[in-house]
C-alpha cells in the first residue's frame, strides 16, 4: 500500500471515480434539530438522544410506522450492514394502513432516505425492538446521522470533520469511537463550536485509522442556548486485502 495516499485533487478524484482498486469514501453528515441547554445527545434527528447502540447487539428485522395518506406508496432505501458487517440494503413501501416489517438481518443501519416520491410531509421513525433506530424528519427525505460503522474487510482512514452550531448556541463536541472488540466508546477526537465563532473544520495531518467493524459517533453537549447543531465526516475505505 506504499504511495496510495498521494492525497493530490487527482488522487480523491480517482478514488470518487472507482479507478482506484480496493478504495471507496463515505461522506457522512447529520444534523441535530433543537438540542436543550446542557444535554448530551447524538448528532442525528432525534434531539437529546445518544444513539441506540444496544439495539444492534443481535441482528434483526427493522419495521416501517403506518404513515398518513400524504406519505403513503413513498419508497425508502435503508442502507446499512448484515450480521457479518458486510453492507446490505433494503426498499420499504410505505403504507397508511399497517406498519411494514422488512426481511433483511440488519445489524446496522447508518442511512435511510426516499427512493421514489416526493419528500415525506411527516416526520418517519423505524424501529428495531420498539427503539427508533432511523428518523427521516417531515420534508428532508433522508437521514442526517453522524454515525458510521466500518463495513467487515475494510479499513477506515479519517480525513476531516466539520461542525456548526446555529446562531448562538454553543457546545462542545466529540467523536466517539467503538473500536473492533472493545465494548466501550471512547473519544478519537474533540473541538468546540460556536455560531457566533462559525463553522469548526478540521483537516487531519495523518488520517486516523479505523478498523474493520467499528462504530463511530458524533456527540455534542449543549453549554449555552439550545439549537440546531450539524457535523459531518470523510472517510477513505480501503478493502484490507489492497
Amino acid at each position: 500500500m506504499a504511495g496510495i495516499f498521494n492525497w493530490d485533487d487527482n488522487f480523491r478524484l480517482n478514488v470518487a471515480m472507482g479507478k482506484v482498486r480496493g478504495a471507496s469514501t463515505i461522506h457522512k453528515f447529520g444534523a441535530v434539530p433543537a438540542m436543550s441547554q446542557s444535554q448530551t445527545g447524538t448528532i442525528w434527528d432525534k434531539n437529546d438522544t445518544v444513539y441506540p447502540w444496544a439495539s444492534w447487539s443481535t441482528a434483526g428485522v427493522i419495521v416501517a410506522p403506518q404513515v398518513t395518506a400524504d406519505d403513503a406508496g413513498k419508497v425508502v432505501t435503508v442502507l446499512g450492514l448484515d450480521n457479518d458487517f458486510n453492507e446490505v440494503s433494503e426498499t420499504f413501501t410505505l403504507s397508511d394502513t399497517a406498519a411494514v416489517t422488512g426481511t433483511v438481518q440488519f445489524r446496522r443501519v447508518f442511512r435511510a432516505y426516499i427512493s421514489t416520491g416526493t419528500n415525506n410531509v411527516a416526520d418517519i421513525s423505524f424501529t428495531k425492538g420498539g427503539v427508533d433506530v432511523l428518523k427521516l424528519t417531515a420534508t428532508k427525505g433522508q437521514t442526517l446521522m453522524a454515525i458510521y460503522t466500518i463495513p467487515a474487510g475494510k479499513t477506515g482512514y479519517l480525513y476531516r470533520g466539520v461542525c456548526t452550531a446555529q446562531s448562538s448556541a454553543d457546545g462542545s463536541g466529540h467523536m466517539f469511537v467503538r473500536y473492533e472488540n472493545e465494548t466501550a466508546f471512547r473519544i478519537a477526537h474533540s473541538f468546540e463550536v460556536s455560531g457566533v465563532g462559525g463553522q469548526y473544520d478540521y483537516d487531519f495531518s495523518f488520517p486516523i485509522r479505523i478498523p474493520e467493524k467499528s462504530d463511530i459517533d458524533v456527540r455534542m453537549t449543549t453549554r449555552s442556548n439550545n439549537g440546531r447543531y450539524t457535523a459531518a465526516f470523510d472517510l477513505l475505505l480501503l478493502n484490507e486485502s489492497t
